[in-house]
């Protein structure tokens, strides 16, 4: 037998000092409807992609959860022979859990969620209701609104003359987009929390203009009837040298008075040859600055972000991290926040970028067993010319998402994790040809199918990005998709059918993890004076 580890052992776990990966290997919509706090999703059918992102350190101490089926053997199973020495499963997964009395969680980012709400009640950030904040813009009145989201967010659903200060960025950059001390700052995001954490952030600055959150964000907007902005666009400037000074000024005060620590450029080096513990280096600045130039071993992870979905960035508790930018202030705002969340050995690198070697491009994304993994490739014309002589069955292994924006024609979507069961309904072909976003994916999946499938197996080249590229025409829609999908949480406004009940359910689930947080008593949220 595996071993496993027992709920009130495991609670102690999550309560001791040390390091602690707890894991969910379900499809993200299961895990969305009842999970651990503390567990990171990291789905089975995307382990090899996933996994060593989150949890890097080989020796961690690991442990697997499920719906009490095999998922959670199976992934320690591969973990096992990718080197992951010390991993234990959940006895009788989240349901022994939930027997033993403790709590479950619905939705995803939970604990920074949860977060977002505490530090609401901790400071009494400020709000304002999205039909005052309409008759104060109708009336001309000196009023900014600030979206706090990433820029493809704030694109796709926006508030008129919101503009677009992700996260981390609005004490970088509010002195230029708001230069008068009169004007009022009002923050918002899709629902709750990136509003809280930003109105909060530039309170904690001392930003001397009056500042509020936007209650309930952009479904707060919605629900009041009205008028949402869609496709706008979203240009970052340079930021004046003059508002990066007042940004460093005002940055510093909250470093001293949250505690954080800047970390000497040799020390970090100390860090990384430390064996014994997890590190995470982060560069918190936006995705095309840390694509122009980031240091060696870093992972890109903006600040607003990191905050709003650490779980995401980080799968340790207890890990060390490190945060980096170009002049202190997004990193430390950031580390502000993480310290505040319970993050102990939270830094910031002093220097942060400056003087240093630094590569460009994305950062490299380590994929456990990818070396070993020989299957057949196809090119996309390749692919094309059996696909015209009715040769060949397309598996995209895209998200459900994704393959529903686009997806090659004819293609069927799966989930890697159920692919036995999906090939022994799929119809037999001379060729069954594996896709995925960039053909990753798609390579694990057609060497497993060797043993599963009749005829011959291969994946395309480059995955579904490589067949744009090619020229080759995509087709949309949900032909091909499974009934009902799990492999994705839906968010409020994906529910076409029921967009405003999802919505007031969504933020009456945020507004409702603060007793529920307390009742489970593993969080060590932080208010400062």
């Amino acid at each position: 037998m595996a071993d496993r580890i027992d709920a009130d052992a495991l609670y102690h776990l999550i309560t001791a000092a040390g390091e602690l990966a707890l894991v969910d290997v379900r499809e993200q919509a299961p895990f969305s409807r009842a999970h651990l706090l503390w567990a990171c999703c990291i789905p089975l059918s995307q382990l090899e992609l996933r996994f060593a992102r989150l949890v890097p350190r080989r020796h961690t101490r690991v442990v697997l959860c499920d719906d009490g089926a095999d998922l959670a053997e199976r992934a320690m199973q591969r973990l096992h022979t990718f080197g992951y020495t010390n991993v234990t499963l959940l006895d009788g997964g989240i349901a022994a859990w939930n027997a033993a009395g403790y709590e479950l969680f619905s939705g995803i980012n939970v604990p920074s969620k949860a977060f977002g709400e505490f530090v609401e009640h901790a400071y009494a950030t400020p709000s304002i209701d999205a039909q005052v904040l309409q008759a104060r813009l109708e009336a001309d009145d000196d009023v900014v609104v600030l979206d706090a989201r990433p820029v493809d967010e704030y694109r796709q659903l926006s508030i008129p003359t919101g503009i677009c200060t992700p996260g981390a960025e609005l004490v970088y950059r509010v002195h230029d987009v708001v230069p008068s001390p009169a004007t009022t700052v009002v923050v918002n995001c899709a629902g709750r929390t990136r509003s809280i954490i930003g109105a909060q952030s530039l309170i904690n600055a001392g930003l001397p203009n009056p500042v509020m959150a936007l209650r309930n964000g952009t479904m707060g907007w919605h629900l009041a009837g009205l008028k949402v902005r869609e496709g706008a666009d979203a240009p970052v400037p340079d930021v004046s040298q003059h508002a990066v000074a007042i940004a460093k000024a005002r940055a510093a005060r909250v470093a001293e008075r949250f505690g954080v620590r800047l970390l000497p450029r040799e020390v970090l080096v100390d860090l990384e040859e430390e064996s014994a513990r997890s590190l995470f280096l982060l560069d918190v600045r936006s995705a095309e600055e840390f694509e122009a130039g980031h240091l060696p071993g870093s992972r890109n992870a903006p600040g607003g972000q990191l905050v709003q979905a650490t779980d995401e960035y980080v799968g340790v508790r207890g890990a060390r991290i490190v945060l980096v930018d170009d002049a202190h202030v997004r990193a430390i705002m950031t580390a502000s926040w993480l310290i505040q969340m319970g993050w102990k050995e939270v830094w910031v690198l002093q220097g942060g970028i400056g003087g240093a070697r630094l590569e460009t491009g994305p950062a490299y994304s380590e994929r456990l067993g990818l070396d070993s993994v020989e299957v057949e490739l196809l090119s996309p014309p390749s692919l094309a010319r059996l696909l015209e002589q009715g040769e060949a069955t397309v598996i995209d292994l895209s998200s459900s998402r994704r393959f529903i924006e686009a997806h090659i024609a004819g293609a069927r979507h799966a989930v890697r994790s159920r692919l036995d069961q999906f090939l022994a309904t799929s119809p037999p072909a001379n060729w069954l040809v594996f896709t995925s976003e960039d053909g990753i994916l798609a390579r694990f999946a057609a060497r497993e199918a060797e043993t599963l499938a009749h005829g011959h197996t291969a994946a395309l080249m480059g995955g579904n990005q490589a067949w744009r590229e090619s020229g080759l025409a995509m087709a949309c829609g949900a032909c091909g998709i499974e009934s009902d999908p799990d492999d994705v949480w839906l968010r409020p406004y994906d529910d076409t059918a029921n967009v405003e009940q999802a919505m007031r359910d969504y933020l009456t689930w945020e507004v409702d993890l603060v007793a529920q947080i307390e009742r489970d008593g593993t969080a060590s949220f932080k208010r400062w004076q």
